[in-house]
């Protein structure tokens, strides 16, 4: 990608995505010196009718089969499209903030949907005021954490962390501004990827996971050692692969395989020797469980706790940023100038004083809300309130990190473990039964948006780090799309409850609800949470990082299913091939980069074609070959399929010149 002037994009600066050498610096897009347009009336009109109309789409598909998508690209390209329809100049710093509006709704639908549909699943009660104001005040409590963090991850850590998601939706953006070759490649590419994933979602002319069990000697291994090889053939995940790079997707890998060549195999074996269930709240025999079922009840519960231990180290490693942040909090508030005020347009934030009015006001919000709408006690209360802002503040890094490093939140796990601890301390005040779980449940509603919001927002704001925007903007208004995007699902949630409900024949699955409902009502009942496995992966965590070894990346692939963590090895492959094949260093990276826009395209189609698939299932229209789709044809075309797409990036990758 060629270098930038003021006048007219050209591409982002070679030094995009590597680490700057001694004095380098990085300029973005737009000059830091020139004034942009960002922030008016088209910009947050339209930034809140996306984050509208997403939170209802991702609501929807979240409650029927359990995954969030996201919206930041999708809405990206769409803001794209309507500035080159409408003829807007110099549109990309509106562009940003469009996306940036309107990406809320992914993010506030993961944290309520997660949770809330627990209480309708344990048969209790949640208003709509429940939700929305267990979305806001977590939201806004997610952003406010993060901002003092921006710096770190976004300039610190530049080309250190890969941040997929940022890269694709920055890529978007750039070759929507640009036109030219970049365009050309992104939009083939977007089509390639975006009817290969929407062949596989709508019409099921090919299955979208590969499993060695349609071989005979695949399910005698599968039935005598529960060993499996599962892979998504999706689009959409082999470019996120591509662009995490093959040295992350390794150890993403190696925590996944780990999980499932040696633990699950290793508990199978145990478990044959036992007459009785074993473990927390397990009624199954271990003999007579499948290998997913294993996973969940044993082997993902240690990912669970290798996640939270890497998340305390990563706390511990930044302990001299939280203590820089304080600081200038304190220096603020004691009437002391910002540090920043002198600074440059993009490398302004929100000052720290209003940082901290904000959170005060956020913990004021969350205590007048625990009383009066929850537990009607101001000792619980505060009780309630200490539980998310500790727990919030602690994982706001984690969830950056993996959002940076892999572009998935383990935002469910964080909050299992948060609803664990929760109802541990509440039982411990004598907080338990109904009320008990309504407690922990919104405590986790909270949590859960926080990190979900949290993690959402470092790629909005790597993606203005890159291009030019000013942060202060972006973060001033991610507070509306937030408040806009917590209002939609409280209704949401309430309708599909009243159509559909999240139990019973019929009703919308809310699978991870359901797994929340499950953790939640025996802890209430006094039954016991499977700690050797959390203190297990937590001392797994400490293991890694005296070898050097990436903690949370190795725990994400543990936590994470095989099938998922596969095809980002392979993406991680086929980036390591286009970029190592000439002995010029030119031409390798040349081929990387539009390795890159391919990859992006791959996961812009993927998450476009995905959203058109979901309008497709809420209005019931069903083309999919339901029949065919189950067989073991199905997955061999689909094995076919996945290796002409992988040669598709091959070829196309290979065609770069040096001079590009």
């Amino acid at each position: 990608m060629s270098g930038h002037s003021s006048g007219e994009v050209k591409g982002l600066p070679k030094n995009a995505y590597s680490e700057l050498k001694p004095g380098e610096k990085f300029e973005p897009i737009m000059s830091p010196l020139s004034i942009v347009p960002e922030v008016n009336v088209y910009t947050i009109s339209l930034g809140l009718l996306m984050a509208i109309l997403f939170s209802a789409a991702a609501a929807y598909l979240g409650l029927k089969i359990g995954q969030v998508f996201e919206a930041a690209i999708p809405i990206a390209i769409i803001a794209v499209g309507l500035s080159t329809l409408l003829k807007r100049k110099n549109s990309l710093g509106e562009n940003v903030i469009i996306q940036s509006v309107g990406a809320t709704s992914g993010a506030v639908v993961a944290g309520a949907i997660f949770t809330i549909p627990a209480l309708y699943i344990l048969d209790l009660e949640a208003t709509f005021l429940q939700v929305f104001l267990s979305s806001l005040l977590g939201g806004f409590l997610g952003i406010l954490f993060l901002i003092p963090f921006r710096k770190y991850f976004v300039a610190d850590m530049h080309g250190k962390f890969p941040f997929p998601e940022a890269t694709a939706t920055t890529e978007v953006l750039v070759a929507g501004e640009k036109g030219g070759s970049q365009a050309l490649v992104l939009v083939s590419s977007g089509l390639v990827g975006g009817a290969y994933d929407f062949i596989i979602a709508t019409f099921g002319w090919w299955s979208e996971t590969f499993s060695t069990k349609v071989l005979p000697i695949g399910d005698m291994l599968y039935d005598k050692y529960k060993l499996v090889f599962n892979i998504n053939i999706g689009a959409a995940v082999t470019g996120l692969g591509f662009i995490v790079g093959l040295k992350y997707a390794a150890i993403i890998a190696a925590g996944s395989f780990v999980s499932w060549y040696l633990l699950i195999p290793v508990v199978f074996y145990i478990g044959q020797s036992l007459a009785t269930p074993f473990g927390a709240n397990v009624t199954v025999l271990i003999k007579d469980m499948s290998a997913e079922q294993i996973f969940r009840n044993y082997v993902r519960h240690i990912g669970i706790g290798g996640i939270a231990m890497a998340g305390i180290i990563g706390i511990v490693r930044s302990s001299g940023i939280i203590a820089g942040a304080f600081k200038l909090a304190a220096k603020e508030i004691g009437g002391g100038r910002a540090a920043a005020s002198g600074a440059l347009r993009t490398e302004k934030d929100l000052p720290m004083s209003v940082i901290v009015v904000g959170i005060l006001a956020v913990g004021l919000g969350l205590l007048l809300f625990f009383n009066f709408g929850v537990t009607g006690n101001w000792g619980h209360a505060l009780l309630g309130l200490l539980i998310v802002m500790i727990i919030s503040f602690l994982f706001t890094t984690v969830a950056a990190n993996a959002i940076a490093i892999v572009g998935t939140n383990p935002v469910s796990g964080m909050t299992l473990m948060t609803l664990i601890l929760s109802s541990i301390i509440l039982i411990s005040f004598g907080i338990k039964g109904k009320e008990g779980m309504v407690t922990a449940l919104l405590i986790g509603g909270a949590v859960c948006t926080a990190l979900s919001c949290a993690g959402a927002f470092i790629t909005d704001l790597k993606i203005g780090y890159w291009l030019g925007s000013s942060p202060y903007k972006q973060q001033t208004w991610k507070f509306v799309g937030t408040a806009a995007s917590a209002a939609v699902v409280g209704l949401i949630i309430m309708v599909l409850n009243e159509a559909y409900g999240f139990k019973g024949e019929g009703a919308l699955q809310a699978p991870q609800a359901n797994a929340m409902a499950a953790v939640i009502e025996p802890l209430m009942s006094g039954k016991d949470a499977p700690w050797m496995l959390y203190i297990a992966g937590a001392a797994m965590a400490l293991i890694l990082t005296m070898i050097k070894v990436p903690a949370l990346a190795f725990a994400l692939g543990m936590y994470i299913p095989l099938e998922l963590n596969t095809p980002i090895l392979i993406g991680g492959i086929l980036a390591h091939i286009v970029s190592t094949r000439s002995k010029d260093e030119n031409l390798n990276t040349a081929r990387r980069e539009r390795g890159t826009l391919i990859a992006s395209g791959f996961i812009a189609g993927g998450a476009l074609m995905g959203v058109i698939s979901a309008v497709m299932k809420y209005f019931n229209v069903d083309l999919m070959a339901t029949h065919w789709v189950e067989t073991n044809g199905a997955m061999f075309v689909g094995l076919f399929m996945f290796v002409l797409l992988c040669g598709y990036v091959i070829w196309d990758a290979m065609k770069a010149k040096a001079e590009d």
